[in-house]
């Protein structure tokens, strides 16, 4: 089952102002758990890095963590890139009209992308689990930071990030994020992976424990599991949102400051 053309149908809604661009961002950042722990994380960064910086916003998407990031701190330069066309003119688009100049995007396929000692900061937000050459992207970001720069990556763990083990046999749909080309990775493994490409110290932590992973089924997967079965769905959405947005933000707030022992999503930090 496949999430990205209801991710683009919400997008084309959203973009058609600056203003519901802004609101859309706004809302990602309150409903998806991942942008709780990756603020998180580039505040502890921002902490020693108030001056000028380079940042590489890999697969940058519909653009929400460049916008944050460049309205963070007017000192740091971004670059978005991504393998899709159609969202890289749109955030060239927009980012001008809403007034920040310190963002820009173009399109580049990780695998092959290299600019060698380019980079203070390289995020990776849910890119990963949809790239098999993953080991080749890794030496690529490795070539690509400055030295002790660092990468961020937040994907799905083996514990079930890609909803794998949340459907019966019967289920033909088979996993719920049918973009991944695996299920998720382990501790063990995505350390080792980066090792090899040469980082030299790596901090990996779970993220979407019990809190989140109730907070993801009630913001995410139900609403769009009914959006897939029916556009008229689209309707109930923002009843459904005012019924469910505090509990979700409570959860999101409990995930993101407590340690988990396991959980459906990886925060990695790697050093060069």
């Amino acid at each position: 089952m496949n999430y990205d053309p209801i991710k683009s149908s919400l997008g084309k809604v959203f973009n058609s102002h600056p203003v519901l661009r802004k609101l859309f961002y706004r809302l990602l950042d309150l409903l998806l758990l991942r942008t709780w722990h990756v603020h998180k994380e580039l505040r502890k960064w921002a902490s020693t890095h108030s001056g000028e910086a380079h940042l590489l916003d890999a697969g940058m998407g519909f653009g929400q963590y460049s916008f944050w990031m460049a309205r963070y701190n007017p000192n740091w330069n971004i670059l978005g890139v991504d393998v899709k066309e159609e969202q890289i003119a749109d955030c060239n688009d927009f980012f001008p009209r809403a007034g920040i100049s310190n963002a820009r995007f173009e399109f580049a396929d990780l695998v092959k992308f290299d600019k060698y000692n380019a980079y203070d900061l390289i995020l990776s937000v849910d890119v990963m689990e949809h790239i098999l050459e993953d080991e080749d992207v890794f030496k690529n970001f490795h070539a690509s930071l400055k030295n002790e720069g660092v990468l961020m990556i937040s994907t799905p763990s083996d514990q079930g990030g890609s909803d794998v083990h949340d459907h019966h046999e019967h289920d033909s749909s088979g996993s719920f994020i049918g973009e991944h080309v695996r299920d998720g990775y382990g501790i063990e493994e995505i350390e080792r992976k980066l090792k090899n490409a040469g980082f030299s110290k790596i901090e990996s932590r779970y993220t979407y424990g019990w809190p989140g992973k109730i907070s993801w089924k009630l913001s995410m997967k139900y609403p769009i599991l009914m959006v897939n079965t029916s556009k008229l769905f689209f309707l109930i959405l923002p009843f459904w949102y005012i019924i469910t947005f505090p509990f979700a933000l409570i959860l999101n707030a409990i995930d993101a400051g407590i340690t988990l022992k396991t959980g459906t999503g990886l925060m990695v930090k790697a050093w060069k």
